[in-house]
């Protein structure tokens, strides 16, 4: 009876390669079977970003001081609708903030909203009210562009929604993901003093809302 041995490790360095190559080959396994579970999650799941529609704006207040000065004091109330329309994920609302900017340039502090939790296919809907700390001082430009606006009758100011939310699946919640909304809103601009008076109004006031309208939304 013969015993095998590797005394000149050829045999050992072969079983070890074998070794190696069923490691490999069941981490390869490993790795796909997790991606296929993944796919078929993501398939039976079918994760949608939340919508939002920006339902109403009124402008209770809008006052540029002179074109020296360029200080812009505003208060306004946007009602904002978000809607999940996921079968089976929910949503939970973190640390959201709304605020208004008039070309690119934030026209109002961040107001937050209330933290909340969105079930399958329901609705909220918030009506935060957004003003000015004091005031926001204007480039000479951009208070020259808001006077020409009104002049011409329209003015366009975006409503952006900011903030972090997360997706619950059964009992599993995801970790934070941000999110960021872009609603327009276009509204005319009734005849009466130009926005170097103190222009104040509401629903049928100075500035009038246009129409319902959706959102661009980014997750």
């Amino acid at each position: 009876m013969t015993v095998k041995n590797c005394g000149g490790h050829k045999g050992c360095e072969c079983d070890r390669e074998r070794l190696y190559r069923k490691l490999c080959a069941a981490l390869v396994a490993l790795v796909l079977l997790v991606l296929f579970v993944i796919l078929i999650v993501w398939l039976v799941l079918r994760p949608h970003k939340p919508r939002f529609y920006l339902q109403d704006l009124s402008v209770l207040c809008l006052n540029v001081t002179p074109p020296a000065s360029t200080y812009l004091f505003t208060t306004m109330q946007a009602t904002v609708a978000a809607r999940n329309g996921n079968e089976r994920v929910g949503v939970y609302y973190d640390q959201v903030d709304v605020y208004a900017q008039y070309k690119d340039v934030a026209i109002t502090v961040p107001t937050r909203l209330p933290v909340g939790y969105q079930g399958h296919g329901d609705q909220s809907v918030w009506s935060p009210y957004l003003q000015s700390m004091d005031s926001v001082q204007l480039p000479p430009a951009l208070a020259v562009a808001l006077a020409q606006d009104e002049t011409a009758g329209y003015v366009l100011i975006d409503i952006r929604v900011d903030g972090w939310i997360r997706w619950k699946v059964g009992s599993w919640i995801s970790g934070h993901y941000h999110l960021r909304v872009n609603c327009p809103a276009l509204l005319t601009v009734n005849e009466g003093k130009g926005s170097y008076g103190a222009n104040t109004g509401g629903g049928n006031g100075y500035f009038r809302f246009q129409q319902a309208a959706g959102c661009a939304v980014d997750v």
